[in-house]
């Protein structure tokens, strides 16, 4: 490997679709059609705080790319590109392609092909930063500050999973090696729902993925939309892996644990039939956990209608 150039050639250099200009200029283009606007979002992963060293690099690939892809569909953008940064401390050709090879997997199947980015060498730590580009029509796009009072506030597929996982790699849960093979895969290969998240513009009020909690990342709905809510924990999605857990270590995970990538939403009542059909053609779970109130605040009740109190606080980068 020659240097950065030989590095970007040997494995970040498919041709882009021809209606885009991608890897070889100093920018890329890339077309949006007439009345959608342009949606974009950003994030940065890094060794050490948002993945272990030792994960496999095609799992780590495919996570970098899904978890900008989970913003679009929080939005109903349709992707249409992305960039990815990268610095790494040396090159790695087994790592490097196994990594390339798990990225363009999901680009692949996402339809969101990659038209450049960087790549530097960093002291010791590898650090991946994607952005990624998506159009949605102008009138439709999901907001979080869109909620109305009366709307349903629904997620999509399971919780829990993937904060049960992370609590058994750092060792703050007792070790349970069958579990952590059935929940890995919920924390290094995140299944955003891209496809139904597209079609929720139009139809759903508001919308966010959750990536540091459902209370948490709710709760920005709420600030935002100037509004509370009530939501039942019994209606909750719980994933069946956890089933074996002590309820309170589930309730917990499910509350308040992130990495989720999948969508929480509000939508009128009346469409709710919409939503189940949507969800079915896609062969998605959703639940109808609760709905948007006029009083402030987030309450959850439990089985016995009793609040749940106090709530999970979620991730924060720097509390």
């Amino acid at each position: 490997m020659g240097n950065e150039f030989d590095l970007i050639a040997t494995y970040f250099s498919r041709p882009a679709p021809p209606q885009f200009l991608g890897v070889g200029d100093d920018c890329a283009l890339l077309p949006v059609a007439p009345g959608m606007q342009l949606a974009t979002s950003t994030d940065l992963l890094i060794e050490g705080r948002h993945f272990f060293a030792d994960v496999d690099p095609r799992a780590l690939g495919h996570k970098a790319l899904a978890v900008n892809l989970s913003d679009l569909a929080a939005m109903g953008a349709q992707p249409l590109a992305c960039l990815l940064g990268l610095s790494i401390p040396r090159v790695e050709p087994a790592w490097l392609k196994a990594f390339s090879e798990g990225f363009y997997a999901l680009a692949d199947a996402a339809s969101c092909p990659l038209i450049g980015g960087d790549t530097t060498r960093s002291h010791s730590d590898v650090l991946i930063s994607v952005t990624v580009f998506g159009q949605v029509d102008a009138r439709y796009a999901l907001r979080r500050n869109a909620a109305k009072v009366g709307d349903d506030v629904w997620v999509t597929g399971t919780l829990g999973a993937a904060d049960v996982a992370l609590r058994l790699m750092l060792n703050t849960l007792a070790p349970d090696p069958a579990l952590l093979e059935a929940t890995r895969p919920f924390l290094e290969w995140p299944q955003p729902p891209l496809e139904f998240g597209r079609k929720l513009a139009g139809v759903a009020n508001a919308a966010l993925d959750i990536s540091d909690g459902l209370v948490q990342d709710l709760g920005h709905i709420l600030k935002a939309s100037g509004c509370g809510a009530d939501l039942d924990y019994a209606a909750m999605p719980a994933d069946p892996v956890l089933q074996s857990l002590p309820p309170a270590i589930v309730q917990e995970a499910v509350l308040g644990g992130g990495d989720v990538y999948q969508l929480c939403f509000t939508a009128l009542p009346a469409r709710r039939e919409q939503i189940l059909a949507l969800a079915r053609q896609g062969a998605l779970r959703v639940s109808r956990i609760g709905c948007i109130t006029a009083q402030p605040g987030l309450r959850v009740k439990d089985a016995a209608g009793q609040l749940i109190h106090p709530l999970p606080v979620g991730f924060d980068h720097f509390g």
